[in-house]
């Protein structure tokens, strides 16, 4: 069976602010950018080997505000300690602090940011089990 390829696409009134997040903190490769594609500017970052990505698009003229709660996550599972470490860090490097999580949940082995539009990203040092 084939895997399909997920995009969470998202709109953001601070597409700069939100790909120094993305790429520049939490360490995802800038895949393909657009500008003036039938209005909207747009970036997808991940990783290449990944069977997802983000996008993010800004339409001048429109605003679309920030996260409705503190509970929209993106949550990564990164198993090992070194590597999650080293994510945590590179995100506190560049200016990203660690923030409460809304769901306790999630500080118990993990770490929670905020990206500029208020939307929160979990670093969890654990196996995604099901």
């Amino acid at each position: 069976m084939l895997i399909p390829k997920l995009r969470v696409a998202r709109p953001t009134d601070n597409l700069a602010a939100v790909v120094r997040f993305y790429r520049d903190g939490l360490g995802l490769t800038e895949l393909a950018y657009f500008t003036a594609h039938n209005g909207f500017d747009g970036v997808m970052l991940g990783l290449p080997e990944a069977p997802y990505h983000l996008e993010f698009t800004h339409q001048p003229g429109h605003t679309v505000g920030r996260a409705p709660t503190a509970d929209n996550l993106l949550v990564f599972y990164l198993p090992d300690a070194a590597q999650w470490q080293a994510a945590v860090q590179r995100l506190q490097d560049h200016g990203y602090p660690p923030v409460p999580s809304y769901n306790v949940y999630w500080d118990q082995q993990g770490c929670t940011f905020e990206d500029p539009d208020g939307y929160r990203v979990v670093l969890q040092q654990a196996e995604w089990k099901l």
